[in-house]
């Protein structure tokens, strides 16, 4: 009998991790006039409120790659929610496209605030998510806005930038107001990033006495997380390449920075 309940008992737990899964959900929500197509990722084995995490996308708009790392973190325990930055979840498939959407939002950063804190507020509004523990992630045009936001003084507790545009439109920050704690993960080797833009990023920091690092990795260039930046650096002759060693060490740097300052 007791080997029977035993089975019984393994046999009702596979079931249900079997039904446990990453769950991810269209969310369409507003700002302004505009109508933004979102998306949030969760695991829902987890019963308890936790932390949140915007996520902001690369120039090319919403794509596998970013569902890919949403799904990276909601595995980790968090609920992540992909920011919609263009309207309509417009793509682009070409860098003339792309640099035409992610201007239209970088050019005017009364644009990018606002469709960041509509994304925010979305997440903010999760049954899922700890409101009060909420950060941000971005990977090139997305590391912008969330280093822009985080500037802005953005209700975040931490930002992690993964080769990150440093294309900062915002104000430079009074003393205090940085709320965020801020780590910025690039190449090296990243021709997109120059080196007046570090020191312009630092000084500011500086003086606005906000807690941030910076790491630049040897040898990787732009948009070493994401599997297809090789073969669009080859297609469309840009310096993208994927770095499966970089991607993992950087990955690894932002998993403890999130677990110090959104898990505790």
């Amino acid at each position: 009998m007791r080997t029977v309940m035993v089975g019984a008992l393994c046999a009702i737990a596979m079931v249900a991790n079997a039904n446990a899964a990453i769950k991810e959900e269209p969310v369409t929500y507003t700002d302004g006039e505009a109508t933004m197509k979102g998306f949030v990722v969760y695991d829902d084995a987890i019963e308890a409120k936790r932390p949140g995490i915007v996520m902001v996308h690369e120039w090319w708009g919403i794509t596998k790659h970013i569902h890919n790392e949403a799904r990276k973190f909601a595995q980790q325990g968090y609920t992540a929610f992909i920011a919609d930055m263009y309207g309509d979840a417009k793509t682009a498939d070409n860098p003339k496209d792309a640099g035409a959407l992610s201007n239209s939002v970088m050019k005017n950063p009364t644009v990018m605030e606002s469709r960041f804190n509509a994304a925010r507020d979305q997440l903010a509004k999760q049954a899922s998510v700890n409101p009060q523990r909420i950060g941000a992630v971005g990977y090139c045009f997305g590391g912008a806005v969330v280093l822009n936001m985080a500037r802005a003084g953005a209700d975040l507790a931490a930002v992690a930038g993964f080769h990150a545009s440093l294309g900062l439109n915002t104000p430079a920050p009074a003393p205090g107001t940085v709320k965020a704690k801020i780590l910025v993960l690039n190449g090296a080797d990243d021709p997109f990033v120059k080196r007046e833009q570090y020191d312009a990023l630092k000084k500011d920091f500086d003086a606005a006495k906000a807690d941030y690092g910076v790491i630049e990795y040897p040898g990787a260039v732009h948009a070493f997380t994401n599997p297809e930046a090789t073969e669009l650096g080859k297609k469309f002759n840009l310096p993208l390449r994927y770095d499966a060693k970089v991607d993992q060490e950087a990955k690894a740097e932002a998993d403890k920075f999130f677990a110090a300052n959104l898990q505790k």
